[in-house]
């Protein structure tokens, strides 16, 4: 064994006792810290100055909110960076910042900011639509789903990519959850892709870009929650979102169909041998039939406004098990799993729910907003200026957060900036209706989360679909083949913000704005 080899060991072992003891250290001093303000909150009065040793309650209280500002968002980069979990964080850190802002007295505020959102009816859609995502996909209906479409589309050139985005776009209406749609079709369509000689750019880019619709076509898990939080008709934002849903997915099989006609080895159709005819493809719809049912009553139901979308979530459950009952896979142990995962992913976007809501709400009510409405606002930006800032603020908070926490951290403290002001329109298209402005910037909100998911270095959909990939493609090839379908989703969030009606027409016309 050589010196370096040694001395690199030696190095190692020396930073890892070191980290050790340093752990050890600060969990000491945070104890012992904890344990004299748990002496003074007990037997001291904390109106009176008296205290025993030192007292952290209230040493902040003085502080500016623009330095307050720094600290806050600075201590929870800092933390998210050290990898811990965002729930935990931002509860944690709303904790802390209560009391040495204020004093023990003021932690009340946390059950006043949590209650609310445990009475909120709309918030039991979420794990009704995931239990609903998790049963359609042990049913087997992606790859059945993929199989129909692809016997459709296979003709034509770059088919195979064609029908991952067309099924991706029906899965997104049946399924709410982003994650499940882009591995599933990595396990089925890449495959498929790679064996007939697809460009890896295109194969990769339709799985990713196809998946993220997830987010945006109803019934989205991610619009519930933003309709929680922004204080919006779940029904509205959904409609307002379907127009724009299928635009992307429209612009994203034109891209694809336009590289394979001026490039046919980029996507070559299927052999003329291995088609079929008119008659067998309408006996392959037959296997869709209950799927679509499903779906159309769920959004039917939603959209009609017969249904609430936690009524429609739960007939959508029901549903489901059916479908998987005439697929015969339903068992008991499908039916745990199914449960399982939704608890899962249910108390993953809870926790964070509650931990982001103590902290922003900490921070709105010691003037956060408005200072950071004023700083913006001061800049003397023009209104659309200003949204542009805000996008662009949401990709890179998407770098670095999942959708949950930009949801609860950005969201109510932008909504009450865009609400103060006035979008008159660009380059002579019609302007926003100031009452349908929270709708408008919800479904832009929407558009932009597919944006961070696919934005390289830290999109989810780009390790996602790194999982299931085979070892030749490189974390680079991923990178390249995200940025064309990033400039087309891009461009359609451009649509939205030209054209508000692409987004506010459906929503006006159901309910008679």
């Amino acid at each position: 064994m050589s010196s370096t080899t040694v001395n690199n060991a030696g190095a190692g072992n020396l930073r890892g006792k070191l980290g050790t003891w340093l752990m050890i250290i600060a969990t000491v001093a945070l104890a012992f810290v904890m344990f004299v303000e748990i002496v003074n909150i007990l037997f001291y009065d904390p109106f009176s100055d008296e205290k025993f040793l030192f007292k952290l309650a209230g040493s902040l209280s003085d502080v500016h909110i623009g330095t307050l500002t720094y600290l806050m968002f600075g201590s929870l980069l800092v933390a998210l960076m050290m990898g811990l979990p965002l729930a935990f964080v931002t509860g944690g850190l709303g904790v802390a910042f209560i009391y040495l802002v204020g004093d023990s007295l003021m932690l009340n505020i946390i059950p006043s900011r949590i209650f609310p959102m445990m009475t909120n009816s709309d918030l039991a859609a979420i794990p009704l639509f995931i239990f609903m995502a998790s049963m359609l996909e042990r049913a087997g209906l992606i790859e059945e789903m993929f199989n129909v479409v692809y016997k459709w589309m296979g003709g034509v050139g770059g088919g195979l990519a064609i029908a991952t985005i067309v099924a991706s776009t029906i899965l997104a209406a049946m399924v709410g959850v982003i994650g499940a749609a882009v591995v599933t079709m990595g396990i089925i369509a890449l495959p498929a892709m790679l064996k007939r000689g697809y460009d890896h750019k295109i194969a990769l880019g339709s799985i990713m870009a196809g998946g993220t619709l997830g987010i945006l076509i109803p019934p989205s898990i991610l619009a519930i929650l933003y309709a929680v939080v922004a204080q919006q008709s779940v029904g509205e934002l959904y409609l307002g979102s379907v127009i724009p849903g299928l635009i992307l997915s429209g612009l994203y099989v034109f891209y694809v169909w336009i590289r394979a006609k001026l490039n046919p080895k980029l996507g070559p159709p299927i052999p003329v041998e291995d088609r079929i005819g008119l008659k067998d493809k309408l006996l392959l719809l037959k296997d869709l039939i209950a799927p679509l049912i499903l779906v159309f009553l769920v959004l039917g139901l939603l959209f009609g406004g017969i249904a609430t979308p936690v009524e429609a979530a739960g007939i959508g459950s029901f549903g489901a098990i059916l479908v998987a009952m005439k697929h015969k896979v339903f068992t008991i142990a499908t039916l745990r799993d199914a449960s399982v995962t939704t608890a899962k992913a249910s108390a993953m976007v809870l926790w964070i729910m509650f931990g982001a809501s103590v902290f922003v709400g900490f921070y709105i009510l010691q003037g956060g907003q408005d200072f950071i409405t004023e700083s913006i606002l001061g800049t003397g930006m023009h209104a659309y200026g200003i949204l542009f800032l805000l996008m662009v603020l949401l990709v890179v908070l998407g770098m670095f957060l999942d959708w949950v926490g930009i949801l609860l951290l950005a969201v109510p403290i932008f909504i009450p900036i865009v609400q103060a002001l006035e979008f008159p329109g660009l380059f002579g298209f019609p302007p926003v209706a100031g009452e349908d402005v929270v709708l408008w910037f919800g479904v832009l909100y929407l558009v932009n989360m597919q944006m961070s998911f696919l934005s390289p270095p830290f999109g989810y959909a780009l390790f996602y679909i790194r999982g299931v990939c085979p070892p030749e493609i490189t974390m680079g090839t991923i990178f390249k083949s995200s940025l064309v379908f990033l400039a087309i989703q891009a461009f359609g969030l451009f649509i939205c913000i030209l054209i508000p009606g692409v987004v506010t027409w459906l929503p006006n016309l159901v309910y008679g704005h």
